[in-house]
C-alpha cells in the first residue's frame, strides 16, 4: 500500500530519534510524498521536547522540498482519565493530533475497563485526530468499543507499522490490528498507516502495516492518508 502522507514520525526533538526536520523532509521528498506530519512526542516523555517547543511552531515553514509539511504532536494519555499531557487550546492551532498510550506515562495496564475509559475520553476531545497504535496487548481493549467510540467522535484509528516489526517491544499487535480492521471495515470507520519512523529511512514504510490490510480484506477508501486532501479531510480538527 502506498501512502501520500506519513502520519506519524519523529525527530531529533523527540530525544530518541535520529534526524532533524529538514533531512526528514528531504527524504520524504525524494519518496515522492506529498506530505509528511512531524509529531513529537508531548512533554511527559521522558527526553522530549517542552511546551515550548509546540508553542514556537509556528515559526517553521510548511513547505520544504516540494512537500507539505503538517506540524503535530503524539500526546501521551496519562491515566484512566484520558487526561493527555499538552493544553487543548494549543492542540487545537497544531496541524494534527495523535494520542497514544506509553507506558513511561500511563504506566502498566490498569485493566480493560479502564484502559477504555482512558481511550474513550482521549477520543471525545475535539482536538484528538488520531488515535495511535491501539494495539498493544500490555494495555487490553474492547475493540468493538473503540471503533464505535471512534466513529461516534470522527476519530481515525492508527495501522502503526512499527508496532508489526517481527522482535518489537509491543504483545499480541497482529492479532490485534487484524481484529480492529475487520470491525473498521464493518463499521466504516477510517484508519490510517502511519510508519512511526524515528529515523528518516523508515518513512512510509508500510511493509507490514500493508500484510494486515491484506489478512483483513480492508478497502482503500477507509485509508485517510493515500492523498494529502484526503487526509485533510478527515482529520476531526477539519470537518
Amino acid at each position: 500500500m502506498k501512502i501520500a502522507v506519513d502520519t506519524h514520525t519523529h525527530t531529533l526533538a523527540s530525544g530518541h530519534a535520529y534526524n532533524t526536520i529538514r533531512e526528514m523532509a528531504a527524504c520524504a521528498a525524494k519518496m515522492g510524498l506529498e506530505g509528511l506530519a512531524i509529531t513529537e512526542h508531548a512533554p511527559e516523555m521522558p527526553g522530549s521536547c517542552h511546551l515550548f517547543y509546540f508553542q514556537n511552531l509556528r515559526v517553521v515553514p510548511r513547505q520544504m522540498y516540494g512537500i507539505e509539511l503538517l506540524f503535530g504532536t503524539e500526546l501521551n494519555i496519562m491515566d484512566e482519565n484520558g487526561t493527555l499531557d499538552l493544553p487543548g487550546d494549543l492542540v487545537k492551532d497544531l496541524d494534527i493530533s495523535i494520542a497514544s498510550m506509553h507506558s513511561p506515562c500511563y504506566g502498566k495496564s490498569r485493566g480493560l475497563e479502564k484502559n477504555m475509559q482512558a481511550y474513550c475520553r482521549a477520543m471525545a476531545c475535539d482536538y484528538v485526530d488520531i488515535i495511535g497504535h491501539p494495539d498493544d496487548g500490555r494495555f487490553e481493549l474492547d475493540y468493538e468499543e473503540l471503533v464505535d467510540t471512534a466513529r461516534r467522535t470522527g476519530t481515525i484509528l492508527e495501522l502503526n507499522n512499527s508496532s508489526l516489526k517481527p522482535g518489537g517491544f509491543r504483545v499480541n499487535t497482529w492479532e490485534n490490528d487484524v481484529k480492529m480492521l475487520r470491525i473498521c471495515k464493518k463499521c466504516g470507520v477510517m484508519v490510517v498507516l502511519g510508519s512511526d519512523a524515528h529515523v528518516d529511512a523508515d518513512i512510509a514504510n508500510t511493509l507490514y502495516s500493508s500484510k494486515a490490510l491484506r489478512e483483513a480484506d480492508f478497502p482503500e477508501q477507509l485509508i485517510a492518508n493515500t492523498s494529502l486532501q484526503k487526509l485533510k479531510a478527515s482529520l476531526k480538527r477539519n470537518r
